[in-house]
C-alpha cells in the first residue's frame, strides 16, 4: 500500500514517496502530481530519508521530467523500408514470435542473445534471467553491469567470499576517522554522499583521494595522490608496504580472521615509497602522508569506484584496496569497513539475481548441480533444461561477428553506447538477424532495432531496487502507464507465451514476482527470503542477506566471520602488472574518461533534460596547459584524439586539475561525440571488465 501524502500549503496536490532513477545513492523523494490532470508536477527530497536526508543532485530534481516527456515512446515500433512504423503489441509480438522462432530453428537456441540493464527494479532483472533461460532457452544472457560493477564483485568475492558493495550502512561514515577514496569522483557521481564525508571532517575526519585529476573531490582532500592512471594496485601495496613497515598492521584482527599476511608481507616489501612513486608518479612524501594519515586513523572506511574498477586489472586492484582495510583489521566495524559506489540505481540488486551470464539468483552459480536442481524447481523446470554459463556482455556482442548470436533482445540499456571500441560494436549489431529493444526513448541501440518496444519509466511502476550499501528499498508507482507503454515484465511474460512458455510467468503484480526472488534467492549468499514490501516500507529498507521473516537485517556485514568455509579474509597477493596498452612514441598521451555531474550512463535519459543539456551540452577534451602548449592547442580548439581503434573530434578545455600526461573525456554521448569510440575492449581475466579507464592516444591539430 503506497502512502500518499497530502500537502496542506499545495491544496489539489499529492505527494508520493519513491526514490531517484540515477545512481545507487537512490535518495529519497516525494513526487508530486497535480490531483485533477494526474500529471507528474515537481519533487521534493525525503527529509526522513537516512542516505540523502533532504538533498537531490541535478539529476535527481529533473527526474521526474522524464514522465511525460515528448520524445517518449508510447507504441510499438516496427522497422519496414529502414524507418519506423507505429503498429500494434499485436503486431509487434506476431513478428518477434516468429523471427524469434525462426532464428532458433535454424541455429539453436543459444543463438538468441538477452542484455539486460541495471536500471530497471530488482523484480525486472530477475525476470530477465528467468526470461533468457526459461522463456527463450538460450545460454547468451548478460547485462551493463557487466561495464560497472563486476570488478568490484570479483575483487570482493576473492578476499571477502560475498559481493555486497558497502560493508556498512552510508550514515556510519560522518564517525568514521578517515576516508581513502580511489578512483571515484563521489562530488559529481554521487553528489549526496559528499555530506556524509564532511560531517565527519567536521569531526576531524582526514580525506585522502586517488585520481589522476584534481576532481571537486580531490580538492577538498588532505593527502592527493595523484596517481598515473592503471597504477592503483602498486599504490595500494605501496600504502601495504608503510602500514606493515610502520606498525600500523593489527596483527590480533590478522591472526584470528585473516590468512595470506605472510605472502603479502613478502610481496610489498620491493613497493617502497621510492619504487610507488617511479610507477605511479605521485610524490613519494604524499604516499608516506596517506598511509600514516590512514594507519593512525582508529576508525577508517577504503571506498573505490569506477576509476579503480574499469581496469584490465579492475579485480586485483579492489582486492589491493580491500586489503588494506583488512591489515588494518576495519571489516565488521561501527563506522569503519570498504564500500563501492554502485554506478546504476540498482547496480546492487540487478546482479544478485541471475542477469550475469554465470549466475542464479541468490548469486548461486550456474556450475553449481545444487544450485541448478534448486532454482529450477523453483522455476517449475527440469535441471536438465537450464542451460549453462554463457558470456559477458562485450564477448557477446562480440560474438555476433563469429555468427554465433543472430537475434537479440536488449532491455533497458544502449551498448552501442557504453561498450568499448563502439565501432565496432555498432557494426556487430547492425549485422544481427533480428534486433528487440526495450525502452522509453529511442536510444542510439534502439534507432539499430527491428522492433522496439516502449516500456514505462521508473514512476509507473513498482518494485526493489538495492542501493550502494546493500539496503534493499522500495520504487512506488507515481501514474499509470503513459500511451501504450507496458512494464518491462508484463512484455517478458507476454513474449513467453508466444514461445509456448507463458506457464512459467504468470504474474499479476510485482509483488508476485519479488515472493518468487525471495524463494529462489533462500539460502543463497544474497538471501532476500525474509525481505517484503510491507517490511520494507516499516523499516526505511532492509539490509540483505535477511534469511527468514523475524531477522531485521543486516546493516553490518563480516562482524562475526567472512564468507569463506573457514570463517577467514583471504588476502590477495598480486603484484603490479601494465595496463593492456602503454603510451608510446606513436601514441603518447594516456586516455581516461568518466562522468560528469548533469549526466547520466549513455545520457539517453540526461541528455533530453533541457537543464542538464544547458550546463553541459558535449563532451570536451580536458588536458593540462603544458600538454596543450606541446601541441600548440589553445582553450576551446576543435582538436583529434585518436587511438588504434578510432578517431573523433572535440573541444580542448584547459585546467592544471590533471596530470600532465593525461586528457580526460566525459563519456555520456553517443555517435561521434562518443569516447568509447576510442577506448581499449581489453577484459580483465576475472570480471570480464572493459579497460575503459586507460589507453594509449594521439592528438593533432586540425
Amino acid at each position: 500500500m503506497v502512502t500518499v501524502l497530502k500537502n496542506l500549503d499545495r491544496q489539489g496536490q499529492s505527494f508520493i514517496p519513491t526514490h531517484c532513477s540515477y545512481c545507487g545513492m537512490q535518495c529519497g523523494m516525494n513526487i508530486r502530481i497535480d490531483d485533477t490532470s494526474g500529471k507528474v508536477v515537481g519533487v521534493e527530497p525525503r527529509y526522513e530519508w537516512p542516505v540523502n536526508q533532504g538533498r537531490l543532485c541535478p539529476k535527481g530534481v529533473t527526474a521526474y521530467q522524464q514522465v511525460d516527456h515528448q520524445d517518449r515512446i508510447l507504441r510499438p515500433l516496427i522497422k519496414k523500408n529502414g524507418k519506423f512504423v507505429e503498429s500494434s503489441w499485436e503486431e509487434a509480438y506476431d513478428l518477434i514470435e516468429k523471427r524469434f522462432k525462426e532464428i532458433q530453428s535454424t541455429y539453436g537456441k543459444d543463438a538468441l542473445g538477452v542484455y539486460g540493464g541495471v536500471s530497471m527494479t530488482t523484480e525486472k532483472c530477475y525476470l530477465v534471467g528467468k526470461y533468457a533461460r526459461v522463456a527463450l532457452g538460450t545460454k547468451h544472457i548478460d547485462y551493463n553491469g557487466r561495464y560497472c560493477m563486476s570488478s568490484a564483485a570479483g575483487g570482493f568475492n576473492a578476499t571477502l567470499g560475498m559481493d555486497r558493495g558497502s560493508t556498512l550502512p552510508w550514515p556510519d561514515l560522518m564517525h568514521s576517522d578517515c576516508f581513502f577514496l580511489a578512483g571515484s569522483n563521489s562530488a559529481e557521481c554521487h553528489p549526496t554522499s559528499i555530506t556524509w564525508f564532511w560531517r565527519g571532517r567536521d569531526r576531524g575526519a582526514k580525506l585522502i583521494v586517488a585520481d589522476p585529476r584534481e576532481t571537486p573531490t580531490a580538492r577538498i582532500a588532505d593527502v592527493h595522490l595523484d596517481l598515473r592512471s592503471g597504477t592503483d594496485s602498486a599504490l595500494a601495496n605501496g600504502i601495504m608496504h608503510l602500514l606493515i613497515k610502520e606498525g600500523y598492521t593489527d596483527n590480533d584482527y590478522i591472526e584470528k580472521r585473516v590468512n595470506n599476511f605472510e605472502e603479502l608481507k613478502r610481496m610489498v616489501e620491493r613497493f617502497t615509497p621510492e619504487f610507488t612513486s617511479e610507477i605511479t608518479g605521485v610524490d613519494k612524501e604524499k604516499i608516506i602522508k596517506a598511509a600514516r594519515i590512514y594507519g593512525q586513523a582508529e576508525k577508517s572506511v577504503v571506498m573505490f569506484a569506477r576509476g579503480v574498477e574499469q581496469q584490465r586489472k579492475g579485480v586485483d586492484n579492489v582486492a589491493c584496496y580491500t586489503n588494506l582495510a583488512l591489515v588494518r583489521g576495519q571489516i565488521g566495524k561501527f563506522a569503519s569497513g570498504v564500500a563501492t559506489f554502485t554506478g546504476q540505481g540498482n547496480g546492487q540488486g540487478g546482479r544478485e539475481h541471475g542477469q550475469k551470464a554465470d549466475l542464479l539468483p541468490g548469486y548461486r552459480k550456474l556450475t553449481d548441480p545444487e544450485a541448478v536442481k534448486y532454482v529450477s524447481k523453483v522455476w517449475g523446470i527440469d535441471p536438465s533444461e537450464m542451460p549453462g554459463p554463457g558470456v559477458s556482455a562485450y564477448e557477446m556482442l562480440d560474438s555476433i561477428n563469429q555468427g554465433t548470436v543472430r537475434g537479440m533482445h536488449v532491455i533497458c540499456s544502449n551498448p552501442v553506447v557504453s561498450s568499448p571500441n563502439s565501432q565496432h560494436v555498432t557494426r556487430s549489431m547492425e549485422k544481427l538477424d533480428f534486433l528487440v529493444v526495450n525502452d522509453f526513448f529511442l536510444s542510439e541501440t534502439a534507432e539499430l532495432a527491428d522492433v522496439v518496444l516502449p516500456c514505462t519509466t521508473w514512476a509507473e511502476d513498482e518494485g526493489t531496487t538495492t542501493n550502494t550499501e546493500g539496503r534493499v528499498i522500495k520504487i512506488n508507482k507515481i501514474v499509470e502507464p503513459r500511451g501504450k507503454s507496458k512494464t518491462d515484465w508484463k512484455i517478458m511474460s507476454e513474449i513467453a507465451e508466444r514461445m509456448g512458455r507463458g506457464e512459467f510467468f504468470q504474474y499479476e503484480k510485482s509483488e508476485d514476482i519479488f515472493n518468487e526472488l525471495r524463494i529462489a534467492s533462500k539460502g543463497g549468499k544474497a538471501d532476500y527470503y525474509g525481505i517484503t514490501y510491507e517490511k520494507i516500507e516499516k523499516n526505511e529498507g532492509v539490509f540483505w542477506p535477511c534469511p527468514d521473516l523475524d531477522h531485521p537485517g543486516t546493516p553490518y556485514v563480516y562482524e562475526d566471520k567472512f564468507a569463506f568455509p573457514d570463517g577467514k579474509a583471504n588476502l590477495r597477493v598480486v603484484d603490479w602488472q601494465e595496463p593492456g596498452e602503454m603510451t608510446s612514441k606513436e601514441y603518447p598521451v594516456i586516455l581516461t574518461t568518466g562522468r560528469v555531474v548533469f549526466h547520466y550512463l549513455s545520457g539517453n535519459q540526461t541528455r533530453r533534460i533541457p537543464f542538464l543539456m544547458e550546463q553541459c551540452p558535449e563532451p570536451y577534451a580536458e588536458m593540462h596547459p603544458s600538454l596543450a602548449s606541446q601541441y600548440h592547442f589553445s582553450d576551446g580548439e576543435v582538436i583529434e584524439l585518436e587511438t588504434r581503434r578510432a578517431n573523433m573530434k572535440l573541444k580542448v578545455r584547459l585546467t592544471k586539475a590533471i596530470r600532465k600526461d593525461t586528457v580526460f573525456v566525459p563519456y555520456h554521448w553517443g555517435k561521434e561525440l562518443a569516447i568509447n569510440q576510442l577506448t581499449n575492449p581489453c577484459l580483465d581475466p576475472i570480471s570480464r571488465m572493459p579497460e575503459f579507464k586507460v589507453c594509449a592516444v594521439r592528438m593533432r591539430k586540425l
